[in-house]
């Protein structure tokens, strides 16, 4: 390995360090309650060693977004594969919900805590952008077949999105356990929930 090579990988293996430890405390804490010093003493660095990496705390929280949609978004590329667009909505839905049960400290960053705003948008528009234009897409097909019957794609995206997200977030925040279901048929219940309304809204 050249030197370029290791110098890569030393401040890649930093970045990660960094975004361990913040997740830990921005959960923990909260983000309000977190600053740069806080995680600095957390990895046993200086402040000044982070702000090589971001230039603040907003910064950093948005890479750790980011990082967060990708891997949402591997999970779609992975599960959501029908060739029929209605089955690939179903899968959809259900890889979402399974994410947000299998991760559940990822989820929290990404929709659960408010969003940074000292951030060029520019820059860092495309945040989970890709996610959201899977989902585009997939319910676009569905019109496209006679499968799904709209007269607004953009208001379909955030009905079906904000169905998956209110699942998974009444369970994140423990608020199923009014409904009396027991906590180890909470993933099951969630599923079935989130593909009988796909079937409620398609063909």
């Amino acid at each position: 390995m050249g030197v370029p090579e290791r110098k890569e990988r030393e401040k890649m293996e930093m970045k990660e360090l960094i975004k361990s430890a913040a997740l830990k405390l921005f959960l923990e804490d909260g983000v309000p309650k977190t600053s740069i010093r806080n995680i600095a003493d957390q990895i046993e660095y200086s402040p000044g060693t982070i702000y090589l990496y971001y230039k603040d705390k907003d910064e950093l929280l948005y890479d750790m977004q980011s990082d967060a949609f990708a891997k949402l978004q591997r999970a779609f590329i992975d599960n959501v594969t029908s060739p029929i667009p209605v089955v690939r909505l179903q899968q959809l839905g259900r890889t979402y919900v399974s994410f947000g049960l299998a991760n559940p400290e990822l989820y929290d960053l990404m929709f659960i805590i408010r969003a940074p705003t000292n951030v060029d948008e520019e820059v860092h528009k495309a945040n989970g952008e890709n996610c959201l234009n899977f989902l585009n897409k997939c319910l676009s097909d569905c019109i496209d077949d006679g499968s799904l019957i709209v007269t607004d794609l953009n208001f379909a995206v955030l009905q079906v999105w904000a169905t998956a997200h209110g699942l998974v977030s009444l369970n994140l925040r423990c608020r199923l356990k009014v409904t009396g279901a027991k906590e180890e048929e909470v993933p099951a219940t969630l599923l079935a929930t989130m593909e009988s309304y796909i079937n409620s809204i398609t063909k």
